[in-house]
Formats: structure tokens, C-alpha cells, sequence
């Protein structure tokens, strides 16, 4: 049985992908590191607490020799680095923690499996030519648009808050090791995903959880901040696919064609919720939106171009905003009522 390693799978994306994944290979066994920081929640892991094809470590991606005895220990052939920080508001407030975690975690993971993996540069050591390591990253490295246009995987970086800086950095280690030692790697870059388990601090867990409460809902500044959502699933597929047949050295985006606003995704959310769950008093919810002061070096348009991904490996979302949006509005009540 082939071992993986996964990084932050107890937090919203992983927690996503590890279920699907061990379901559509019952030949592969994962070793989940995840050190439960206030994203992560072994809640969300339920549906494979029992799968013994899932070990979870609680530990940090920084701590060399823990992540040196993983692969000692379990033989991993593969990695698929999830792990984080990822919010932007924190990333203003405290910027240390993610040059620390993205930066720094993920050059302890990269070369704790190039020296597992290989002899030397360009020479993998017998059996282990097939390993490969895959760094989850962020349309956030490229910058901001402007009306029109779409971020490519030509797109030169242009990181603008804490956070997509460190996410660049940590891109840029993963090509390094791919052009100086020839280590086996694929980058994909995503854009805003949405879903089940997404953190309570995020744009559409908020909105939900403030229209149930009664609370006001806030959208920061005007609220035309426009961004390319994508659903979760389909980015866990996309992820997938680009593990087993990207072409090494490669970087794939990954983007939902899915354009809105924030009014746009708050006015959405209060309609289903005015369908499935009225508020007592008869009203709309849309009249709790309200407008708070924008955040610092606020990104005004993401948009992806998925045409590589969609044409190199037959990717496409199989859900647009509207359907996926109701699935995840249905999820949220769920938990929050």
C-alpha cells in the first residue's frame, strides 16, 4: 500500500479532499499532519475517524525531525501540502506566524523529502522515482486585476498583503527544488473556494451565521471586491488530477469561472435563506447587510483562467456558483441551527 503525507487536513480544503480521496483509492493510505491550530478541527475528519487508511499526527510542519520520522516511519512516497495560514486579516495583524508556517514549513517539508527521496540532484533513489511533491497555493500571489482580464500561470507575482507574500515565497521554494534538484513537484493555485467546513471567520460562513443570529451582516467597504469562487469539491478534484498527471515542474490554476462581488454573494445567500429559512418577523434578511471599513490593501478583482488545467488534464467544475452556493447554504444551517 502506498503512504502519502498530507499536510492541514483538518482544516477546510483537506478536510474536504481526505475523504474523497481515500474513497477513490482504497490502495493508498494517508498520514495527515495537522498541528490543530484554530483552523483546524478534528470534527472535520468525522467521516474518516474510523478509516484505518487514515492516520492523523498532531504536530507542525516546522518541526524537522517529526516530520524526518514520518517519513521514516511510514516510507511516504508522496506529498500534497495543505497546511496554512491562511486568513488575510490575521496576516495584517500578525505577519510573523505566516512567514513562519508558509514559508518556513514548507521548505522543512520539501527537503526533508528530497534528501528522503533522492541520491543526489536529478538521481531518485531506486523505487522512489514516482514520489512527488504537491504545494496547494493561491491566485493571491498574483496580485490584483483591474476590470477586465484574467490571472494566468504566466502571470508575474505581485503579492500585496502578508499573506500572499508568504504564499509566493513558499511557491518560489517548491520551483527551486524542482529546477536545482530536480525533485519532482507540481504547484496549483486556486481561487476563493467555498463549501462545507469552511472557517467561521471567512465571507460566506459569516453571512450565514450572522443572518440566523440576527446580526448584522458585514461587508467590507462598497462591497464590488469581486473574486472567482469556486466550490470545494471540485477543487478536490482538480487537485487530484494534477497530483497524478500534471507534468513535473508545472504550475495549474484552478478557478471556478464564477465571478461575483461581495453584495452580490450576500444578496444571494439572503434570498435562499429567505426561501428555505424566513426570518419570524417576515423580513429579508438582505436588511442586516451592512458596510464596514474596508480591510488594509484590500485586492479589488481575482479571476482565474482555468484553460490549462481544462485542457491538458479534461478538468471542469461541475458546479456553478448557483447550485454549489444552495448546497452550502443547506450544510451551514445544519451546523449553526
Amino acid at each position: 500500500m502506498k503512504t502519502l503525507l498530507v499536510t492541514g487536513c483538518a482544516g477546510f480544503i483537506g478536510s474536504n479532499f481526505v475523504p474523497y480521496f481515500l474513497a477513490k483509492y482504497p490502495d493508498i493510505r494517508l498520514i495527515n499532519l495537522d498541528l490543530l491550530t484554530y483552523a483546524g478541527d478534528m470534527a472535520n475528519l468525522s467521516e474518516v475517524k474510523e478509516n484505518e487508511r487514515h492516520i492523523f499526527v498532531r504536530g507542525d510542519i516546522c518541526d524537522r525531525p517529526l516530520v524526518e520520522s514520518l517519513f521514516n516511519d511510514y516510507d511516504i512516497r508522496g506529498v500534497i501540502h495543505f497546511a496554512a495560514e491562511s486568513h488575510v486579516d490575521n496576516s495584517i495583524k500578525n505577519p510573523g506566524i505566516f512567514i513562519q508556517t508558509n514559508v518556513n514549513g514548507t521548505f522543512t517539508l520539501i527537503d526533508v523529502a528530497y534528501k528522503a527521496w533522492m541520491e543526489k540532484p536529478f538521481t531518485y533513489k531506486h523505487g522512489y522515482e514516482g514520489c512527488r511533491f504537491h504545494h496547494i497555493s493561491t491566485d493571491e500571489v498574483y496580485g490584483t486585476l483591474g476590470e477586465t482580464g484574467y490571472f494566468c500561470e504566466e502571470t508575474p507575482y505581485a503579492p500585496n498583503s502578508p499573506y500572499s507574500a508568504s504564499k509566493a515565497g513558499s511557491d518560489m521554494i517548491v520551483r527551486s527544488y524542482h529546477h536545482t534538484y530536480g525533485l519532482n513537484t507540481v504547484i496549483t493555485n486556486c481561487s476563493n473556494n467555498y463549501g462545507p467546513k469552511q472557517h467561521d471567520e471567512k465571507l460566506i460562513p459569516t453571512i450565514i451565521r450572522n443572518a440566523l443570529s440576527g446580526k448584522n451582516i458585514p461587508i467590507y467597504g462598497d462591497g464590488k471586491n469581486i473574486r472567482d469562487w469556486l466550490y470545494v469539491l471540485d477543487h478536490c478534484k482538480g487537485i487530484d488530477l494534477v497530483y497524478h498527471a500534471g507534468r513535473s515542474g508545472e504550475v495549474y490554476n484552478i478557478g471556478g469561472r464564477n465571478e461575483r462581488n461581495n453584495n452580490q454573494i450576500a444578496d444571494r445567500i439572503c434570498t435562499i435563506l429567505d426561501e428555505i429559512k424566513p426570518r419570524i418577523d417576515g423580513k429579508s434578511y438582505k436588511e442586516l447587510i451592512s458596510y464596514v471599513e474596508d480591510r488594509a490593501g484590500h485586492d479589488r478583482r481575482y479571476a482565474i483562467d482555468a484553460t490549462k488545467i481544462e485542457t491538458e488534464l479534461g478538468w471542469k467544475a461541475e458546479d456553478n456558483f448557483d447550485s454549489g452556493i444552495v448546497k452550502t447554504v443547506h450544510w451551514y444551517i445544519g451546523k449553526y441551527v
